[in-house]
């Protein structure tokens, strides 16, 4: 099944708000080789003036994760997981994540294009705080392989 070209202007509901934990931070962190003492030690953080310890920009896939994976579940979505590619990764950050922040994100399904037997499926995910306010929008780009 092809990807359903009407997905495109779509928004899903927000997801389950996402706590932001010191230790997933430090995690990420060295998994990326963040090394700025910002993304590891709290006291480095709070003297540059953050509460906490502050993610490094590309965090904000652990809380966009899972507004793709409501795109992915859409059941009219047409979207083979097991074919697709990653083709782009985007971030307009407000400010930084900080450990103790809490994110939800709300995708958006901003293109759906057709490129010969393959489709591109570009999702906005825009992240906001406890309050409401924008943190960080992600912009994902899936390649969804055609047939062999």
């Amino acid at each position: 099944m092809p990807v359903n070209p009407a997905l495109q202007g779509r928004t899903l509901p927000p997801t389950e708000p996402y706590l932001v934990g010191r230790e997933k931070v430090r995690e990420f962190s060295r998994a990326v080789f963040a090394s700025n003492p910002i993304n590891l030690d709290v006291e480095a953080a709070q003297a540059a003036g953050y509460a906490d310890v502050v993610a490094p920009t590309t965090f904000a896939v652990v809380v966009q994760e899972g507004s793709l994976a409501q795109l992915l579940a859409e059941p009219d979505a047409g979207i083979d997981f097991s074919r697709v590619v990653h083709g782009d990764q985007r971030f307009t950050s407000t400010r930084p994540i900080v450990a103790g922040d809490l994110l939800t994100a709300q995708l958006t399904v901003a293109s759906v294009k057709t490129l010969g037997a393959h489709s591109m499926v570009t999702a906005e995910t825009r992240v906001t705080d406890a309050d409401g306010e924008h943190v960080v929008t992600a912009i994902s780009t899936l390649v969804v392989r055609g047939d062999d």
